[in-house]
């Protein structure tokens, strides 16, 4: 149900994140659920580049997750999966494939950056094994990627850094790619 993101797939992707970001508007969020998706030609990277994965169901793209390397750990850009889908562990598999991704590379750990008080962001990243860092923990990476946040007006709601180890990574049972 996982595979590599092909340029194919950029428009949809596009369209995932727009769809998964609307939920954000019942939470008071408005202006992250209506914010542009990412670019196809900042997606086009992370394609080209193998860093780039969703899930489909039914031959039908559903979710998706990127990921980078900040500071020598996998970093997740980002993922999203459409609000009807959710519940179902997408996220969470995208999340197990990240993981791998990094252990195959040898990174040590994935770093991602969230809303703390959002159900689906903070919260569900703590129940997979995330935990917050401290601001004096933050790599000088992570720090950029938070600057780049601020400038862009995300930290109107409490948001923080975390980390999981990949060695000690638990994989959701019944994983299957």
């Amino acid at each position: 149900m996982i595979r590599e993101a092909t340029a194919t797939d950029i428009p949809r992707l596009q369209e995932i994140e727009v769809r998964a970001g609307q939920p954000f508007a019942a939470v008071g969020m408005d202006a992250v659920a209506g914010d542009e998706p990412l670019s196809a030609a900042v997606l086009g990277e992370f394609v080209l580049d193998g860093r780039a994965w969703v899930w489909a169901s039914a031959g039908v793209s559903v979710g998706y997750l990127i990921v980078s390397v900040v500071d020598g750990n996998a970093h997740i850009d980002q993922v999203s999966v459409l609000p009807e889908c959710r519940g179902q562990r997408i996220g969470r598999r995208l999340i197990d494939r990240a993981a791998r991704w990094a252990a195959d590379r040898g990174l040590p750990a994935i770093t991602l950056t969230t809303f703390t008080e959002v159900a689906w962001n903070g919260p569900y990243y703590a129940r997979l094994g995330f935990r917050c860092l401290d601001a004096a923990d933050e790599t000088p990476g992570l720090r950029a990627v938070r600057a780049e946040e601020i400038a862009h007006g995300l930290d109107r709601w409490p948001r923080a850094c975390m980390t999981a180890s990949v060695p000690e990574w638990h994989y959701a049972a019944g994983h299957s790619e």
